[in-house]
């Protein structure tokens, strides 16, 4: 679960609050165990991914660093040329 929360900071353009959210329930998920909270644990799962995303926004608004923001494109590219390495071309089309 966790392998798809992905870097966010030191990116241009900057992570959206999409990506935020995505990550703060992709964290949520693997410490509560629940891909699907049942409905007693709705509200306290709720809570917990707006809390996370509340934090990591803050976190990523306060780092600094000296070293220039990274691509987007460039770094997917560099993912799928790791992916191909490691898998190989896919055979279905």
């Amino acid at each position: 679960m966790c392998r798809n929360i992905k870097t966010l900071f030191n990116f241009e353009p900057p992570a959206t609050e999409l990506e935020i959210r995505d990550a703060s329930l992709q964290f949520v998920r693997k410490l509560s165990g629940f891909t699907v909270p049942s409905k007693a644990n709705q509200e306290a799962f709720d809570r917990a991914v707006l809390e996370v995303a509340a934090v990591a926004r803050q976190l990523i608004g306060t780092l600094r660093t000296s070293a220039p923001p990274r691509n987007r494109e460039v770094e997917a590219e560099r993912a799928r040329q790791r992916s191909l390495q490691r898998f190989g071309a896919s055979t279905s089309a």
